[in-house]
């Protein structure tokens, strides 16, 4: 399985699926990542944590541990 957290600065890729239960899940299908939508990653913090990432349209920052929850492909 290949997480979010896993692609590249600069890269897409897109949702596959969404792991987790209930609020968090949620939450993430809130902020509009939903399955089959293309998210491209524009830059993480100086220590990595949490990453900025563009999807639908607008910008987004997701902590690595929610990031770690989307499988992409």
């Amino acid at each position: 399985m290949k997480s979010l957290r896993d692609i590249k600065i600069g890269g897409t890729a897109r949702v596959v699926k969404i792991h987790g239960e209930g609020a968090i899940r949620r939450r993430i299908m809130d902020m509009g990542i939903t399955r089959g939508v293309e998210v491209k990653i524009i830059k993480a913090a100086p220590l990595g944590d949490p990453l900025e990432v563009t999807v639908r349209g607008y910008e987004l920052s997701l902590r690595k541990s929610d990031a770690a929850m989307i499988e992409v492909e």
